[in-house]
């Protein structure tokens, strides 16, 4: 009863945090709550919760052409952990939860996935965290619930000294702006592009980075691209993050 009590009053605080300019329309403080937008769905993703203690709630604001939602959170523990990853997703994530994504396509195809994204951090205390896309590939273009085989995350904001899997390997320009790009490995390949500079709006073709990791002989183009998620890896800290319009189209 105490801990049911407390995970209210927690959720409570946490959806009266003000948004910018728009109403919450629906949300919860669930762990791994889902809130389907169109061909998206609001995945309120803890997966790394057990490296700390803390709560993580997630919204929907609006839905169309674009959509808008927003999440809280407040986390302690482990600041080089990760403890949460709300976030939009589109296609694959350990099964698919819905039709009409465009997804999956194969590298070979050259299909573009045009993407953009504008959104507001506000952090109530000191944040280690990012604003980022994490895009899944599967060497099949059904993979159930098999774990991927390659990982590339888009990181266009951080905070608080947040760092990637892997080393850095080199510095590239793509779609208009330097990445520093990491490499590494938990299980399957990861590759992580962090701007080096943070923006609040980004628009670019997703094609730009596999073709960009294709060309360097690190993956293949026969690899399927499954999944284009978007949202804040968590690592420790309280804070908000509102994102007023966000696309992807795979044309």
């Amino acid at each position: 009863m105490l801990k049911s009590f407390m995970v209210a009053v927690l959720a409570a605080a946490a959806l009266a945090l003000p948004t910018t300019g728009t109403a919450q329309a629906a949300g919860s403080c669930e762990d791994f709550y889902s809130i389907t937008m169109g061909k998206y769905w609001v995945n309120n993703n803890v997966w790394g919760q057990d490296s700390g203690q803390g709560w993580q709630c997630v919204w929907d604001v609006s839905s169309g052409g674009s959509i808008s939602w927003g999440t809280s959170w407040d986390w302690s523990g482990g600041p080089s952990q990760v403890k949460s990853y709300a976030s939009s997703v589109l296609g694959w994530h350990w099964g698919n939860k819905l039709s009409g994504t465009g997804l999956p396509v194969r590298l070979s195809d050259n299909r573009s996935v045009n993407t953009g994204a504008s959104y507001t951090v506000r952090q109530n205390t000191a944040n280690v965290m990012n604003v980022a896309y994490d895009l899944w590939l599967h060497p099949m273009s059904n993979p159930g619930t098999t774990n991927p085989s390659d990982e590339i995350m888009i990181w266009t904001y951080r905070a608080g000294g947040a760092g990637p899997v892997g080393t850095r390997q080199a510095t590239v320009s793509i779609a208009g702006t330097n990445w520093d790009l990491y490499r590494g490995n938990i299980g399957w390949e990861v590759y992580s592009f962090v701007r080096t500079s943070n923006t609040n709006s980004a628009a670019f073709n997703l094609r730009d980075f596999t073709s960009h990791l294709v060309n360097r002989g690190w993956l293949s183009n026969q690899k399927y691209l499954t999944s284009v998620q978007h949202g804040t890896e968590v690592f420790s800290g309280n804070g908000q993050l509102d994102v007023h319009s966000y696309y992807a189209n795979v044309g």
